[in-house]
């Protein structure tokens, strides 16, 4: 069970547990591609169920990540998958456990407003801007935000950085194992039959549910101000269905 229940890996000439930044990186390379389209959907059509989808699954893969153990995350055995060729480049393990419990605190914030409550707001804006922002640095530059914030927080050096800066236990590639096959595969099933389970409701909340035609004067169809400084007055229209 301790070695189940574990985060990172014990490697020699390391004097902390590590992780394998390249398949880090490319796990928070499909997490952006796929919040982009999510993201997408919600602001240009109006289309919330993927967001809603998104952000369950989001949250049970960094769940597994900080409570269990990141071997096991789906997104990880992707981007295990997708480099198994490269050679490991081995950075700190617990600098990424503070900047993933951000992640995680997020999703479990964002689950709390779009699945449970169904609000759509600039709260909800400023999050889902926020978490792009964290998986575009750390895919395409390999820059870990939530580590910066860990050295703030702790007032203590990260240790072991990606890219070459500090030392690295360079290894052959590691082979994806039946349980891990599976766990991803059951993931890819969760998402498939959630997809289908959630209220179709989510491609427009309750609170913004159709409406008797009103006038233009009606209040319910006039954007708050925060819409119109940020350019999203007609979008807001949109998703709260006003002609």
């Amino acid at each position: 069970m301790a070695e189940i229940l574990r985060f990172g890996e014990r490697r020699a000439g390391f004097d902390v547990p590590v992780l394998d930044e390249r398949e880090v990186r490319a796990a928070a390379g499909i997490l952006f591609l796929l919040a982009l389209i999510a993201f997408m959907n919600s602001w240009l059509v109006g289309n919330f169920h993927y967001t809603r989808v998104f952000v369950v699954a989001f949250l049970v893969d960094f769940l597994i990540r900080v409570a269990i153990n990141p071997h096991y995350a789906p997104t990880l055995i992707l981007g295990r998958l997708a480099v198994r060729r490269q050679a490991p480049e081995w950075t700190g393990a617990p600098q990424k456990r503070f900047a993933w419990g951000i992640g995680l605190a997020l999703a479990a914030t964002m689950f709390y407003l779009i699945v449970i409550n169904e609000m759509v707001g600039p709260v909800n804006l400023f999050i889902c801007l926020f978490c792009l922002l964290l998986l575009f640095f750390e895919s395409a530059f390999g820059i870990c935000i939530g580590c910066k914030i860990y050295e703030w927080a702790f007032q203590r050096t990260a240790r072991h950085c990606p890219g070459g800066v500090c030392p690295t236990d360079a290894r052959p590639a590691r082979k994806i194992g039946a349980a891990e096959t599976a766990i991803l595969a059951a993931f890819i099933v969760f998402v498939l039959v959630l997809g289908q389970s959630l209220p179709e409701r989510g491609k427009r909340p309750a609170a913004f549910a159709d409406a008797p035609a009103t006038s233009a004067a009606d209040d319910r169809c006039t954007p708050p101000d925060w819409a119109v400084k940020i350019g999203h007055a007609e979008m807001w229209k949109l998703h709260n269905n006003c002609k």
